[in-house]
């Protein structure tokens, strides 16, 4: 595909993107329906894509419409590039500019325009001064980092294997099992030391989070809202006894394969879990805002009322899995989120109902400290 034909695929799929449609689901639509495409096709027109949904607002601005069309003519100008040469309308490039489109609207620069306007004037309260580099950072794509099975090979070993298929990284300087990849990204998948178990992908902040729990060996965990079970298996690579759960058994439907992949033996309860542990983890459903620069159309699809409908969610879980930690046992709560809605109020609700517990620390990161956004606490059960 010539650039211009990927410009007009990328437009066509953001409307349908616009339309309400997932883009996960637009894209894979879309490459299963272009067998004319190539993967280096299927890349550049994904990297399209998403990098128009990080940038919506400026590029839509900048493009004078909120429309496929418009978010790439507002592509070229961020770029320094005339839209002209790319909107020719010869063969399969996007028809030529109208005089309207050909007019450049003078459009401030403000990443605040990337955000909808009640979240951006939710952050700017919750994050002070820090607001406007966050917000300009979730502009960009995020790097990917991996976590080194320390129960299997040492950081230098894991880097060693990962650079023999391509995939070169760098330590993080207070995490070393934590590694961002500089070169090589689209190969960890297929890379030996990936298929082998020797790393897992995962940001650098829930790594950080999981570090901070400072399991011992022999510890009684569980991880009560498990998904695909990342921190169970980094929680099961320090020696913990890990018992996985979710409210959707489903998506615990890869955790065994992982864990046998990993070398770490997790228990599944995929029914209500029974007993008690030394540490309960609740990384709980939230509005994934500390990690919009992977999942950009989520952003437009929050409303205050979802908010609010997540924020009663978290509550319950935290109120349910307080049950299972023993006297003297820790509740980790986890999210991927910046708002302060769903990280330290609920922290202040739940110990207003639950005078039991008591905070131990929090902390909360964003992509100027860490990578994503993410939020976790530890309390102590009395």
């Amino acid at each position: 595909m010539m650039p211009a034909a990927r410009v007009q695929a990328a437009a066509e799929l953001l409307d349908q993107i616009l339309g309400g449609t997932p883009a996960e689901q637009a894209l894979l639509r879309w490459a299963r329906g272009s067998r004319f495409a190539g993967s280096g096709d299927r890349q550049a027109v994904r990297d399209l894509v998403y990098d128009s949904l990080r940038k919506r607002g400026t590029r839509a601005a900048l493009g004078g419409a909120e429309t496929g069309r418009g978010l790439m003519i507002g592509m070229c100008r961020e770029m320094g590039q005339d839209p002209a040469a790319l909107f020719t309308g010869q063969g399969h490039a996007p028809a030529p500019l109208t005089p309207a489109e050909a007019a450049r609207p003078d459009t401030p620069a403000d990443p605040a325009l990337d955000l909808p306007g009640w979240i951006a004037a939710r952050l700017a309260a919750d994050l002070g001064p820090d607001f406007p580099a966050v917000a300009a950072a979730l502009r960009e794509r995020a790097p990917v980092w991996l976590r080194v099975n320390a129960a299997r090979v040492s950081p230098a070993q894991a880097q060693a294997a990962l650079a023999d298929d391509g995939v070169l990284t760098d330590p993080a300087s207070a995490l070393p099992t934590a590694l961002r990849a500089t070169a090589g990204e689209r190969r960890v998948a297929a890379s030996a030391a990936y298929r082998e178990g020797l790393v897992e992908l995962q940001d650098l902040s829930p790594q950080i989070a999981c570090a901070a729990l400072r399991v011992e060996a022999g510890e009684r965990v569980l991880d009560y809202c498990a998904g695909g079970g990342g921190k169970a298996l980094a929680l099961a690579a320090e020696g913990a006894r890990v018992t996985a759960h979710d409210a959707d058994p489903a998506r615990m439907r890869d955790l065994p394969a992982r864990a046998t992949r990993a070398g770490a033996a997790i228990a599944l309860a995929p029914a209500s879990p029974t007993g008690s542990f030394d540490l309960v983890v609740t990384d709980v459903p939230c509005s994934g805002s500390g990690t919009w620069r992977r999942t950009p159309d989520a952003k437009w699809r929050l409303t205050p009322e979802g908010l609010e409908r997540l924020t009663a969610l978290q509550a319950g879980i935290m109120d349910r899995a307080a049950r299972h930690v023993r006297p003297g046992g820790r509740l980790a709560y986890m999210t991927c989120s910046l708002l302060r809605a769903e990280n330290e109020d609920q922290i202040a609700r739940f110990l207003s109902v639950h005078p039991e517990f008591r905070l131990s620390h929090a902390q909360t990161l964003t992509p100027l400290t860490a990578s994503d956004g993410f939020f976790h606490a530890v309390l102590v059960r009395d």
